[in-house]
């Protein structure tokens, strides 16, 4: 059996992928007359070649019927949701009514927190976990601050209770009884940003509505890359982006969830004229009727050039399926592992999970001499093609993903990091 460092192994892996197609229908950026070791995709998504064609479409509907392309054409404006209703659903394991593509996240967020975070009485505290992606403290702050409430005592920050910056299932679950008469909302990621640890939504919804409490998460580092089963959770609502994993582009839209128990619920909402039922939205009445669903979130008409690369890129993971993805994904993120631990054990620690259940594509890595040395190689990567990314004040995450990274990606990265320690 040839060795796992051998360029001819990781060769044979990527043969036998059956996913192995997808690269080809990406555009690579270049590093000098090589293709870029992208292992990024955890902050930005390559573009798919079918992303350029989706927009040109778009573009040429608008210069060739301008306002009627809102009614007519291939895919005429009004109904461009109905493409990406049943797919975005299936990729995050939802029913078609709970979810729609909208805004960007924050702002997603932030009308999730109008409806869902209603603070009575002494039931008005918020919990998040400390080290939260900055976005999402502010969001919360200000939201306690917009109903009067001082964060000092009523953001609640749970403090990771294993090393790394990790969190044991029992630490949120007995923090989240430990508030209980006095929470509100739990917003947790679904993969948290810093260490790639995936979190139990199911199990963290549960101890929410024990509690309670309301139950949101912020999806942004899971959506495309874990298996999602948003309405089998119970989960309240979900809000995430689609300009990493999802491969959307650069400031995407966003999309949002909203459980099905909600939908005819008639829950105080910021309300927009696209949010009205669509059956009446054009009698431009002045009374508020939403549409059933998360569609009754919507506050503008949505953005029709954003939305074309992303009804391109659900496309892919319609036809490579979220289950052959993962499965790559386990083995890609693996081989990434193994090499590490067997040849780089002495210069990186991983801080994300071994576990295969609690994470997904991204590996954080911390290197043990310190921030300096760690900047270095990071600086060194960049320097040599190979592109990941840096997280104060000391972490490089790299993020082979499976639509598109080869395992003879994860073998050179690995090789280029023992070469810079050689010369260190």
């Amino acid at each position: 059996m040839s060795s796992p460092f051998s360029e001819s192994h990781a060769l044979a892996l990527d043969a036998a992928d059956p996913l192995h197609a997808f690269r080809g229908e990406f555009a690579f950026p270049r590093h000098g007359d090589d293709e870029q070791i992208y292992l990024c995709g955890n902050s930005l998504g390559l573009m798919p070649h079918a992303a350029r064609d989706a927009v040109a479409e778009e573009l040429d509907a608008w210069s060739q019927r301008a306002v009627e392309g809102h009614f007519h054409g291939q895919r005429p404006w009004l109904h461009t949701l109905d493409a990406i209703r049943e797919p975005l659903a299936e990729l995050v394991g939802a029913l078609p009514l709970e979810v729609v593509a909208m805004n960007t996240l924050t702002v997603n967020l932030h009308l999730m927190l109008a409806s869902f975070f209603r603070p009575v009485g002494v039931r008005c505290k918020l919990l998040i976990e400390a080290g939260a992606f900055p976005s999402d403290h502010h969001a919360v702050d200000s939201q306690l601050r917009w109903h009067g409430l001082d964060p000092a005592s009523t953001l609640i920050t749970l403090q990771p209770d294993l090393p790394d910056g990790l969190f044991s299932a029992e630490a949120i679950d007995a923090a989240i009884a430990e508030h209980g008469d006095t929470l509100a909302l739990v917003l947790l990621p679904g993969v948290q940003y810093r260490t790639g640890q995936v979190l139990d939504i199911a199990r963290i919804t549960a101890s929410a509505h024990a509690a309670g409490a309301v139950a949101g998460f912020d999806l942004a580092h899971a959506a495309g890359n874990v298996p999602l089963a948003l309405h089998d959770s119970g989960a309240d609502f979900a809000v995430w982006c689609t300009y990493k994993y999802l491969n959307a582009g650069p400031g995407a839209i966003a999309a949002a969830f909203v459980h099905q128990r909600h939908a005819h619920s008639g829950r105080p909402r910021l309300a927009g004229w696209w949010g009205h039922e669509s059956a009446t939205r054009f009698a431009m009445a002045p009374e508020f009727t939403p549409s059933p669903g998360a569609e009754g979130w919507q506050v503008s008409n949505p953005p029709i050039l954003s939305l074309a690369p992303l009804r391109a890129s659900l496309a892919q993971f319609q036809r490579a399926g979220m289950s052959a993805l993962r499965d790559k994904s386990v083995r890609l993120t693996g081989y990434l592992e193994a090499l590490i631990r067997e040849r780089l054990d002495d210069t990186l620690h991983i801080l994300t999970p071994s576990d295969p259940l609690q994470r997904g594509c991204q590996l954080s890595l911390r290197v043990r001499a310190g921030r300096a040395q760690g900047r270095d190689l990071f600086e060194y990567l960049l320097a040599h093609g190979i592109v990941g990314d840096w997280r104060e004040p000391d972490v490089i995450r790299l993020s082979p993903t499976p639509l598109y990274n080869r395992y003879i990606d994860v073998l050179r990265a690995v090789l280029a990091i023992a070469q810079w320690r050689a010369h260190a």
